[in-house]
């Protein structure tokens, strides 16, 4: 059931701005909040925010339609730099069948192979393996490749210009399986990043291997049932023998509502129980007496000021905010982005209720693994794989909007790949949806 009254951090979540600029806005009368009927805080009615997009998209979400999405057929998939698994179970969950998991990092593939036995899962640098035998047999070939730079001497760069870095590794992937789509997912900064001739590139090359490139988006994990602030850029790729079809495609509808920290910790929508006990980190003596005074939501600037300068010793003369230093999180907000470890003194994650930072499991159910996805290695190690990881929902909303294009494709028209399972029956029953 959908909320009557939303909170101030909610509703900044909600229309992406900032609780300084709701504040903004309040004096200049764009938006002012309420008093509860019930508590006297400071909140919004949901009909205020209607005016916005966001809160349009939101209210009029086709979530629950795209949701009960189903393949027509087993489409399959190769995934590279798969690490702990994120993509690939939010893959699985939309009905792709992975035929090859491609990992460097030894850790994580034992991760991988500990909990699907069946997958199969090669850990070894990309360089190493060849694609050719998987040429025009698998449906979709995904992947994160690590953003990195390429040298520019005032041309235009084509496949071969590029050779040596990790996108090479994924385009020559893509060249020779020649799948009908492919997805990548990166950082938000690959937009900008040397002031977008990277991604201009990576444009150019995509053309070059024969595919059209649906315009790049930025998803925000918090509207796609997802309880953390966190950003990822995603680009889809569609064979041009099959171009016609790129208008069909459609970006997953966010959900109802943005989840919050309780949602990832208590019983509730996500999770049957609250979070197990695990491993995790711990603070020095001195450190928690500081995190102590923190409140829920609070950081820095909200101990005494002679503990400012004490914990934040020369950071506290220089400019910007740098609200991720001494900052607790909040129940009734989503968490900040997960970092490879949360306690690091730039990027703290402090539990809402315990001085402490949070947990292995913690850290698994915000990015929303199954409390039965197991970790292999160290509590370390542990911590870089979740927090490397693209949240399970995100990727499983994203896989069902391209299982959505694949319908669309197969009933207009069916790819040259062996269908496995499809009857009259079900097709009937997904045309209506797909179109």
């Amino acid at each position: 059931m959908e909320k009557e009254y939303l909170s101030v951090a909610e509703v900044a979540d909600m229309l992406s701005v900032s609780k300084e600029t709701l504040r903004r806005w309040d004096k200049s009368g764009k938006l002012t909040p309420l008093r509860h009927p019930m508590n006297n805080y400071r909140v919004y009615h949901r009909s205020q925010l209607e005016v916005f997009e966001q809160a349009q998209l939101m209210k009029n979400s086709a979530w629950e339609a795209e949701y009960i999405t189903q393949p027509l057929r087993s489409y399959t998939s190769i995934e590279l730099f798969a690490g702990a698994g994120g993509l690939g179970l939010g893959l699985e969950k939309a009905g792709f069948e992975s035929v090859l998991l491609n990992e460097i990092d030894k850790t994580a593939c034992a991760t991988l192979t500990k909990n699907r036995p069946h997958w199969n899962v090669k850990n070894s640098s990309i360089t190493e393996l060849d694609f050719t035998e998987y040429h025009n047999k698998v449906d979709l070939v995904s992947g994160g490749f690590p953003c990195q730079a390429f040298s520019y001497a005032g041309k235009k760069l084509g496949f071969e210009d590029v050779r040596g870095t990790l996108f090479y590794e994924f385009a020559r992937c893509v060249k020779e399986v020649n799948p009908p789509v492919f997805l990548a997912e990166n950082v938000r900064g690959l937009l900008k990043h040397d002031n977008g001739k990277t991604l201009e590139a990576i444009k150019s090359i995509i053309d070059e291997l024969g595919y059209e490139l649906i315009e790049p988006k930025v998803l925000k994990a918090i509207f796609y049932q997802v309880p953390q602030k966190r950003e990822r850029l995603f680009l889809i790729g569609i064979r041009k023998d099959l171009k016609h079809f790129i208008d069909s495609y459609q970006w997953p509808a966010p959900y109802k509502r943005i989840l919050t920290l309780r949602d990832a910790l208590k019983t509730g929508m996500l999770y049957d129980t609250d979070a197990p006990e695990s491993k995790g980190q711990s603070y020095p003596k001195r450190k928690k007496e500081i995190m102590d005074l923190v409140p829920p939501g609070g950081y820095w600037r909200d101990l005494p000021l002679e503990i400012q300068k004490e914990y934040m010793l020369k950071s506290f003369y220089l400019g910007g905010g740098k609200t991720g230093m001494a900052r607790r999180l909040s129940w009734d907000e989503p968490s900040l982005t997960l970092t490879c470890a949360p306690a690091q003194k730039q990027t703290e994650r402090c539990h809402p209720e315990f001085t402490r930072p949070l947990t292995t499991r913690e850290y698994a159910r915000i990015q929303t693994f199954p409390d039965t996805w197991e970790f292999a290695g160290t509590p370390t190690n542990i911590y870089k794989q979740i927090g490397n990881a693209v949240p399970v929902n995100l990727a499983y909303a994203m896989a069902r909007s391209l299982v959505r294009l694949f319908n669309i494709i197969e009933l207009n028209q069916p790819l040259a790949i062996p269908v496995k399972s499809a009857n009259d029956d079900l097709i009937s029953d997904q045309l209506s949806l797909a179109l």
